[in-house]
């Protein structure tokens, strides 16, 4: 059932200096369970503000369980480990959620309540229907359905699994709550803002040239018309140059209005919560080249970097990408045929998918969501 908007939490002020983002290794340097990553967690979790986010307060614990035959995942342990963390710092309830259309399977995965400490709800109720409606009108994005049981709790703990993702450069905490905290239709309008190329149908002759030129399989002819999937685009520009009547035609900004869209989509949820009852969690181990939501796994592109925290998005973003910037992909971590773009410099992520995730940072803080200057402090 859709409902009205409740009135919107003040704004979050722009911190006036960089914002602390706390590290911990996944580098076991002694053979002591103290010295492993889920200790590491915990003392991190000392470290933090969780009396000031949980006390008194029901806490929405967003994640995403992923789906069908997907194992990479955050382990149930860090869940229960955080769950804990919350009860003990005083919330009234707390609860892990997801989409309504995932967290049906999140069992699947070992979220259950007897795994992780914590009952495990749809975020917009059994049949997505539960919800407030914000508008934002951007291009096709008009409005935002924030997830009813998403904006009825009183604190957020936002813990996403940081990878690669085709359609922005990497999905971390702003795709955790843009496209999971949001109904599936919001979730189609964002998809609708992807784009960049422009087919022209009257001055194409067919001859499918411009699907032959890609070598990512991103164009597609599919019953007599051309078709792009934005995934695996990488803006390389071969169909545009290949075809022989120009027919194809750059149209702008491609992925970064998806990029905005996100950030717009993020603000609305983030909106809804009091600045120091939100708190953004990056996992950055098994760090795939596609996204949970695909429903499989692969090997990971580099090895495992650790976890960082942070009660601003912008940081906590722009710290993760910082630890996963350099490198090749690891053997065997590429689909076969696909090979990283030569783009010495760039973010790894942007080398293997052609969209810069930096350009996600910079949409969240020209949307007033935090300011991507940190300071990284490690937890021993």
């Amino acid at each position: 059932m859709a409902r009205t908007r409740k009135p919107p939490k003040p704004a979050r002020r722009r911190p006036a200096k960089a914002a602390d983002v706390w590290f911990a290794s996944a580098d076991v340097a002694e053979y002591d369970p103290e010295a492993s990553l889920p200790a590491k967690f915990q003392r991190m979790l000392e470290r933090l503000p969780m009396k000031r986010i949980a006390s008194g307060a029901i806490v929405a614990l967003k994640m995403h369980v992923g789906d069908k035959l997907g194992y990479t995942t955050i382990p149930p342990l860090f869940v229960r480990l955080l769950v804990e963390k919350i009860r003990g710092a005083g919330a009234k309830r707390v609860f892990v959620t997801d989409g309504s259309s995932t967290f049906w399977g999140a069992a699947a995965r070992g979220y259950t309540a007897e795994a992780i400490g914590a009952p495990v709800f749809g975020a917009a109720g059994v049949a997505d229907r539960y919800f407030y409606t914000h508008k934002v009108r951007y291009k096709t994005l008009r409005a935002v359905e924030v997830c009813g049981n998403i904006e009825d709790a009183d604190a957020l703990v936002n813990l996403s699994h940081f990878k690669g993702h085709g359609d922005c450069g990497y999905g971390g905490a702003v795709k955790n709550l843009a496209m999971g905290c949001v109904t599936n239709r919001t979730r189609g309008a964002l998809h609708h803002l992807e784009g960049g190329l422009a087919w022209d149908a009257k001055r194409c002759i067919a001859c499918k040239k411009c699907v032959k030129a890609c070598e990512r399989g991103a164009a597609q002819w599919k019953e007599g018309r051309l078709e792009i999937f934005w995934h695996h685009c990488v803006y390389c520009r071969h169909c545009m140059l290949v075809c022989p009547t120009g027919a194809i035609k750059i149209r702008g900004g491609g992925f970064k209005a998806f990029q905005q869209g996100l950030a717009l989509a993020a603000r609305e949820v983030l909106r809804t919560f009091e600045p120091r009852r939100v708190l953004h969690i990056n996992v950055l181990t098994n760090i795939t080249l596609m996204c949970d939501c695909w429903g499989f796994s692969m090997r990971p592109l580099v090895p495992d970097v650790g976890i960082v925290a942070s009660t601003d998005i912008a940081a906590v973003e722009k710290a993760s990408l910082d630890l996963t910037r350099d490198g090749d992909p690891l053997p065997g971590s590429l689909p076969k045929g696909h090979k990283a773009l030569t783009l010495p410099g760039r973010h790894l992520f942007e080398r293997v998918h052609g969209k810069d995730p930096y350009g996600q940072v910079d949409r969240l803080e020209a949307v007033g969501l935090g300011r991507p200057n940190y300071r990284l402090r490690e937890v021993r």
